[in-house]
């Protein structure tokens, strides 16, 4: 199977948190992701437009590229691109110690992130039009902080299917937010600057909501 790969933005400072970027892709493809996929070229431009702004916040930025384009490509439950999620945080945990990870994730990917938020590193999940399914869990989730942001003219996600994700996500969850942003499609290229905005607010807000006690206090208890 090809490998992941990692883009790797990192402040000029010390890095505070790290934001690990999913980009999506198509529900079945065993096709390796390269750099004519459109799903990596849509969240490369939200990257290259966001970068700036992260860095000087201390926030290092990665973008990650799945091995395989497909959700279900791999066997199991989960989406073939999870392992590479887990691989990727691995990373981010050895090369910052200690250091909160948020996972920004556009379709395909939100619904990864949601898969692998159980990492000890994630502090929460900002999702982009994601790709929900009434089978996925929300127990990784359990003591993080979700915002999941859906427009109404999405034809390939659901809103109504991540809403019901999102009431699901509020049982174990330290939070858990739905975000309607109108009139937005799926692909990120209608206004983008909408999606830009709420892609770096809602990654602050949930780095904002992040306390470190509490969340130690979960991970412990979650270990025992």
């Amino acid at each position: 199977m090809p490998s992941p790969g990692l883009e790797r933005s990192e402040p000029v400072a010390p890095t505070r948190r790290v934001v690990v970027m999913l980009h999506g892709g198509a529900k079945t493809g065993l096709d390796e992701v390269g750099s004519r996929s459109a799903s990596l070229r849509r969240t490369t431009a939200m990257r290259n437009t966001l970068e700036r702004g992260f860095l000087e916040q201390g926030l290092a930025l990665w973008l990650l590229r799945y091995g395989v384009r497909g959700g279900n490509a791999g066997a199991g439950p989960e989406p073939s691109p999870a392992p590479d999620g887990r691989w990727a945080l691995d990373q981010a945990a050895a090369a910052h110690p200690g250091v909160t990870v948020v996972l920004l994730g556009h379709s395909m990917g939100a619904r990864t992130a949601v898969h692998v938020a159980d990492h000890p590193a994630v502090a929460g999940v900002v999702a982009l039009a994601p790709w929900f399914e009434p089978s996925d869990p929300v127990q990784p989730l359990a003591g993080r902080h979700l915002v999941a942001g859906h427009g109404s003219r999405d034809r390939i996600t659901s809103a109504r299917m991540t809403r019901a994700y999102v009431d699901r996500a509020r049982r174990v969850a330290a939070s858990a937010e739905f975000v309607d942003l109108g009139r937005l499609g799926h692909y990120m290229l209608h206004r983008p600057g909408e999606w830009n905005r709420f892609a770096m607010d809602a990654t602050v807000e949930v780095l904002d909501r992040v306390s470190t006690p509490a969340r130690q206090e979960c991970l412990d208890g979650r270990d025992g």
